[in-house]
């Protein structure tokens, strides 16, 4: 009698094993989907934050460059060559820059070739006093300013996110998720002598 109730226990025991097993393996799933979908949204909400702080300086970009071309023209029957040098330079670019090049290198280009057109106008309005009292450059420079600090804020934006992403996709475990997902590592904004190399040469330009 005492075998048949050792018998009898036997299979309850393995059939509790079995259940705690399997509890086991359920809640670590749920733990496991849980954190993946928490990270999934944490990248794509970083993600979206890097795309719009890059859009945010497109924009600023265009309306620099726009800006630029109208002071170029009107320089230009005070300085021809000069203000031709600058709108076909601009004109090369394609006009306003499209979604698929609001890239950090692409921004960092465009960012160093404004820079140097406004430094080449500068040149030129500083030559003429009766061009630098105009209506037209004052609103130019005071544009300038805020283009300045609104690109500033952006970068900051853009490289504190891309620092949170980055970590985020070369730490494990969220690396996992990140590789999963096809996340990748950001660029950060910034110019290097490299990249500075590519871009057009004005002072070879206005010796012509």
């Amino acid at each position: 009698m005492f075998r048949n109730f050792v018998g009898k226990i036997k299979p309850l025991a393995y059939q509790e094993t079995i259940m705690l097993v399997l509890g086991i393996i359920i809640v670590v799933a749920v733990i496991a989907i849980g954190y993946f979908i928490s990270t999934q949204r944490s990248l794509v909400s970083l993600d979206e934050m890097c795309k719009n702080a890059l859009s945010q300086i497109e924009v600023q970009l265009n309306s620099r460059f726009d800006a630029v071309v109208a002071l170029a023209k009107t320089a230009a029957k005070y300085a021809e060559h000069e203000s031709d040098t600058i709108i076909k330079t601009v004109e090369a670019r394609g006009g306003h820059t499209s979604s698929a090049s609001t890239t950090p290198e692409a921004i960092n280009q465009q960012s160093d070739l404004l820079s140097q057109m406004m430094g080449k106008l500068n040149v030129v309005f500083e030559r003429y006093p009766e061009l630098k009292a105009s209506d037209l450059y004052r609103e130019a420079q005071q544009g300038q300013k805020q283009y300045e600090e609104n690109v500033r804020i952006s970068r900051m934006v853009y490289n504190d996110t891309a620092t949170k992403m980055n970590r985020m996709v070369r730490q494990w475990p969220s690396s996992i998720v990140a590789s999963t997902l096809n996340f990748t590592i950001k660029e950060y904004l910034k110019i290097d002598d490299e990249q500075k190399k590519k871009y057009p040469d004005l002072d070879e330009a206005f010796k012509k």
